[in-house]
């Protein structure tokens, strides 16, 4: 699959992430801050399965 997740849509998917895991291990959100798993991988790896399936491209590509 090709990359589909801009730099700033990758850097925020992993920040919203890490905070929903730390807040799920500390307690303070209960189980629900667990599911800040998929969008730190989405971030980590650049492809969002849900981009692919609206046909949204964040990534800056030029055409030649």
């Amino acid at each position: 699959m090709k990359p589909n997740a801009g730099t700033i849509d990758r850097a925020l998917r992993v920040i919203v992430g890490l905070v929903l895991i730390a807040l799920a291990a500390t307690g303070t959100v209960g189980m629900w801050g667990w599911i800040g798993i998929m969008p730190l991988l989405t971030g980590a790896i650049g492809i969002c399965p849900a981009y692919s399936i609206f046909g949204i491209n964040t990534s800056c590509s030029t055409k030649k």
